[in-house]
């Protein structure tokens, strides 16, 4: 794993412990190591972007969280940090199955300006995409976390559309690709690292003043390079342009969560439930796996859903008894 931080910190009885940050490509957790461990010395001189191996008897502190015992701290070889950059196999896999469908749905769009906007962006951005997280916390944030969130969207969005036949789906997919662009500053990871640093544009604008921007900046150039053919599409080419800044405008559906538009067309209103849906459900998955038991079946809160969390019921299985002698009833 990668030290993001390594703090020095005091308890409420003044005693000193060192507080680390640490992130690999799944996750990011907060340690404590108390002065009086063995390891502690070795973490307080730590000064951040280190890639180690820490080995640990590791348990749940009811007040400080997540601690450890019998520390064990190494650096990793360039090698063995190269592996971890790429990220455990299943999640390398994952993310690259959900790159390619991302390729492909943007490229099958029946708008051919859409499809070359939607095309234009990833050429030229499509690295920096890939290193992005869906979120700072919460949701999705990890390193190419805003690549499974999208696919996923994506994935919603093809399936709810013979529902809805009234929506313009090339319209939603190329809002969805587009909706959380502005996170490529936001919420963006180094070539070589994943701490997540932050940006003054992200800082300063936020990712959907970012994104109205970029789409804006690559529709101008587009339309200069194509302004004789598509001067004879319909609908018109700055309806489209108008719509698609609305989708990004309004994905987070109330103005009173950052969005400076809300939901005014099927096509915006869609996106920003799917992309709630998509976010809530990650956040349950996830809860599950980090949250502190409560009862069986029932988990701690974890924020920002509304309350405690409760495993889902389980599917349905047919019985497979072997049938038994005929009876009379």
């Amino acid at each position: 794993m990668q030290v993001e931080s390594a703090s020095p910190k005091l308890t409420r009885e003044q005693q000193p412990y060192c507080e680390l940050a640490l992130a690999d490509a799944c996750d990011r957790m907060t340690l404590r190591v108390w002065s009086d461990h063995p390891a502690y010395k070795t973490c307080s001189a730590l000064n951040g972007r280190e890639f180690v191996e820490l080995t640990a008897e590791f348990h749940t502190h009811s007040q400080y969280g997540l601690e450890a015992r019998k520390w064990t701290v190494r650096p990793l070889t360039e090698q063995e940090k190269n592996e971890l950059l790429q990220g455990p196999a299943d999640l390398r896999a994952k993310q690259m199955a959900d790159w390619e469908f991302i390729l492909q749905t943007t490229r099958g769009l029946g708008d051919p300006r859409l499809r070359l906007l939607c095309a234009a962006f990833l050429n030229e951005w499509g690295e920096r995409f890939r290193r992005a997280a869906a979120a700072r916390k919460y949701h999705h944030a990890r390193r190419g976390g805003l690549v499974e969130h999208t696919a996923q969207m994506m994935r919603v969005a093809k399936e709810i559309a013979p529902v809805y036949p009234q929506l313009n789906v090339d319209l939603l997919i190329a809002g969805i690709l587009f909706h959380d662009s502005g996170k490529l500053w936001e919420n963006q990871f180094s070539e070589t690292g994943f701490v997540m640093d932050y940006d003054e544009l992200g800082e300063l604008v936020g990712h959907i003043s970012i994104g109205l921007e970029l789409v804006n900046s690559v529709w101008r150039k587009l339309t200069a390079e194509n302004a004789d053919s598509w001067t004879i599409y319909s609908p018109p080419s700055e309806d489209v342009r108008l719509h698609l800044l609305h989708l990004i405008g309004s994905h987070h559906g109330q103005k009173e969560l950052g969005s400076p538009v809300e939901p005014k067309t099927p096509e915006a209103m869609a996106l920003h439930y799917i992309d709630n849906l998509d976010s809530k459900l990650e956040m349950f998955a996830a809860g599950y796996a980090t949250a502190q038991p409560l009862a069986p079946r029932i988990f701690d809160r974890v924020r920002p859903l509304p309350g405690n969390l409760v495993k889902s019921l389980e599917k349905f299985q047919q019985a497979t008894a072997s049938p038994g002698p005929d009876k009379l009833l």
